[in-house]
């Protein structure tokens, strides 16, 4: 072997040891005499030296070494000297006194600095990935990313479940997304679908009695990209049979709990995850996906404003909307320019406005407010019970700033939620170390597309209704509530799933409700009407993005951090200058032309 230890294997009790380590010069200083090279491998860096009075060879060698060198080196393994010792790094007590030195491969000129963690554009860092991810934050991230996916593996295969790999040339499915779709050689005009997610394949397995899968899935979908969202990603892809919604929250949240107390122990947890449904989450949060570290909620004011002169309430009361409003602690003193930014982002957000009412003077008790303390454009229209009422029902306080909106109740509400999640972070009122996980229960079956007017599901159109209102498929199918759940944590979804649908009679009655006709039934789901005619047991599952909670876990903004070749947010893959054209001969091969634009 070229290396007897990793560079980062060495401590005090090695002293005295010879060794033989290969790695990359990270940093190289020349003490006129004395070279010294910090030499580095995926396990960490030692400080290596050479001594003209031990080796003149290796010191030879070692002049011509630059950054980013690959080289081999053997000697022994000493104390620094007194003095010298570096705490920052865990082989920082020893050295290693070169006796032989080899360059296995000279570098170029890095684009960007390896050894230090400065900025680089996103863009240069992704053309040289292979570089980017020779730095310390990255290939920190790649090995939280190896540890997360290998407990998922041990805690599932610990309770019983067994791995099974789907295909990835699949059928073209209806799942929310594009398919990426790949034409057939063999079979012309015909083409498979990369599969957005091993949805019917897992349910075709509880068919076949695997009782209890998982799958480190790869899936894809052709949308447009965002901080969290690839065309490719990674999901832990679980299903498991003879359960119900209460067997699968509780292994989530056992999962969750277990996993944080093995990756981050000094994380803080609030143990149970509470439970909100989604009609909750929206009127208390404005959001399906709350971060739920800080309160700063949203509550109703209509009632406590109707009986105000103020024509921008009564106007929205008038045409059954609804009055809205949170709180922001310590805001009283914003300035009119910072006031204009929030006005104007609740109407980039929908809002016809937003009305802000500010608590003068020193924090106190409201008993302490005055109507001269009160600053708004509304105070006028406001009488002092109002305001007092409005912010005794807000949790405020002087010192405060109410915002609120009137309007549409669920625009209101999504508008306040995005507030509520610019203010938290501009006032830091998440602690840092907390990791707030929630469950989101009861969503509804559908929504309608405001576009096409198409009823469309709000999961997929596997997911059961609830059985009590099955009769509402016929009826009213927008009331109908869905078996579906989300686990968020921080402000992200972190994993979605659903108790599925069994019944075959039951699965075409869904699909009839979403437009498809009974040819369309037949060409696209056949396949699995068919295989309930079999014995199909009770099943549910989920999927876990991994790719957010390595994010999330690593203390990243985007998921391109912590996956090893990500596309850019034009879905393009820099490093291979992917996608790309072909030959006329490939087209050919595949039957396929192309027109020209």
């Amino acid at each position: 072997m070229l290396r007897t230890h990793s560079c980062g294997d060495l401590r005090k009790e090695h002293v005295g040891s010879e060794v033989s380590l290969a790695g990359w010069v990270n940093r190289r200083r020349d003490h006129g005499g004395l070279i010294f090279i910090d030499l580095r491998d995926r396990e960490g860096v030692v400080q290596t030296v050479f001594n003209p009075e031990i080796s003149p060879d290796s010191l030879k060698i070692a002049e011509d070494m630059r950054n980013e060198y690959v080289v081999r080196v053997r000697g022994e393994v000493s104390r620094r000297p007194a003095g010298t010792e570096n705490p920052r790094i865990p082989t920082g007590d020893v050295e290693v006194i070169v006796r032989e030195a080899e360059v296995l491969n000279a570098s170029r000129t890095p684009p960007f600095y390896i050894n230090e963690e400065v900025e680089v554009e996103e863009s240069l860092r992704l053309k040289y990935r292979y570089l980017d991810l020779r730095r310390p934050r990255m290939r920190e991230n790649l090995l939280l990313r190896h540890r997360v996916i290998r407990f998922m593996r041990d805690f599932l295969d610990a309770r019983g479940f067994i791995e099974v790999e789907t295909p990835i040339l699949l059928k073209s499915t209806p799942e929310g997304a594009r398919d990426y779709l790949v034409p057939s050689r063999l079979h012309p005009g015909e083409f498979y679908a990369l599969p957005q997610s091993p949805q019917q394949l897992k349910q075709l397995l509880m068919v076949a009695g695997m009782e209890k899968y998982y799958q480190i899935a790869r899936c894809f979908r052709d949308e447009d990209t965002r901080a969290d969202r690839q065309p490719e990603f990674t999901q832990l892809d679980m299903e498991m049979s003879f359960i119900d919604e209460d067997d699968i929250l509780a292994l989530l949240e056992e999962l969750f709990i277990t996993m944080m107390g093995t990756i981050r122990p000094e994380a803080c947890l609030i143990k149970p995850f509470p439970r909100f449904t989604y009609a909750e989450a929206m009127e208390r949060y404005g959001t399906d996906r709350p971060d739920l570290r800080f309160g700063m909620e949203i509550k109703d004011l209509t009632d406590i404003v109707a009986d105000s002169e103020f024509a921008v309430f009564n106007t929205a009361i008038a045409g059954g909307g609804r009055v809205k409003g949170l709180c922001a602690p310590g805001c009283a003193d914003y300035s009119r320019r910072q006031l204009d930014e929030l006005t104007g982002k609740a109407r980039e957000l929908g809002a016809g406005g937003l009305v802000t009412i500010a608590l003068n003077g020193p924090a106190g008790l409201l008993d302490n407010l005055t109507g001269d303390m009160v600053k708004s454009a509304a105070a006028r229209f406001l009488t002092l019970d109002n305001i007092k009422a409005m912010a005794g029902h807000l949790d405020a306080k002087v010192g405060d700033l109410l915002l609120v909106v009137a309007g549409d109740g669920r625009v209101a509400a999504a508008v306040l939620g995005e507030l509520r999640r610019v203010m938290g972070s501009r006032l830091q009122l998440a602690a840092p170390d907390l990791f707030a996980f929630g469950f989101i229960v009861d969503f509804p079956l559908f929504e309608r597309n405001k576009e096409t007017g198409r009823l469309e599901s709000v999961n997929h159109p596997f997911t059961s209704p609830k059985d009590d209102e099955l009769p509402l498929l016929d009826s009213a199918p927008e009331q109908a509530r869905s078996r579906a759940y989300d686990i968020v944590c921080n402000g992200y979804e972190l994993a979605s799933g659903s108790i599925r649908i069994h019944r075959g009679e039951v699965q075409r009655k869904i699909l009839k409700v979403l437009g498809y006709t009974d040819g369309d039934i037949q060409e696209r789901f056949g396949h699995l009407l068919e295989a309930f005619e079999y014995g199909a047991p009770p099943h549910g599952g989920l999927a876990v993005g991994i790719d957010r909670i390595i994010t999330l876990l690593a203390g990243e903004d985007s998921i391109r951090e912590v996956i090893a070749f990500p596309k850019t947010q034009a879905a393009i893959d820099l490093t291979f200058n992917a996608p790309s054209r072909v030959t006329a001969e490939q087209l050919a091969e595949l039957h396929i032309s192309l027109r020209e634009e």
